[in-house]
C-alpha cells in the first residue's frame, strides 16, 4: 500500500515538474519572439524600440552617454602556470603579514 502512495505522489510531482518546464519554454519563446526587432526598420529605430523594451538596465552595461555597450565585458589573456606562480608571489611579499613573518624568522 505505501509503495502504491509513492508512485501516486511521484507522477503527480512529475506531471507538475513537466508541466512547469513547458509553460516556461512557451513564456521564453513568447518573451523572444516579441523583443525581436522588425526587417523594414532603420537601426536608429531598432536601437530606440530596444532600448524601450528593456525595463532597467545595469549601469555597468551603459557608457558615459547613457547607451548600451556592444563590447565584450570580459576580456582574459593566457597565462602559464610560471607566470601565475610569480604574481601570486609578489602578491604574497608585498602583503602586509608576509613582512611580519619574515621579521619573525630573522
Amino acid at each position: 500500500m505505501l509503495h502504491l502512495i509513492y508512485i501516486v505522489a511521484f507522477t503527480i510531482i512529475a506531471f507538475l515538474a513537466v508541466s512547469n518546464l513547458i509553460r516556461s519554454l512557451i513564456t521564453v519563446s513568447m518573451d523572444s519572439q516579441r523583443r525581436q526587432p522588425h526587417r523594414g526598420t532603420s537601426p536608429a529605430e531598432r536601437d530606440l524600440k530596444w532600448r524601450n523594451s528593456q525595463k532597467t538596465i545595469h549601469p555597468e552595461l551603459l557608457d558615459e552617454r547613457g547607451n548600451p555597450i556592444n563590447e565584450p565585458l570580459l576580456v582574459m589573456r593566457s597565462v602559464t602556470v610560471e607566470d601565475a606562480r610569480q604574481q601570486l608571489d609578489a602578491l604574497y611579499n608585498a602583503s602586509p603579514s608576509a613582512s611580519k613573518e619574515k621579521e619573525e624568522e630573522s
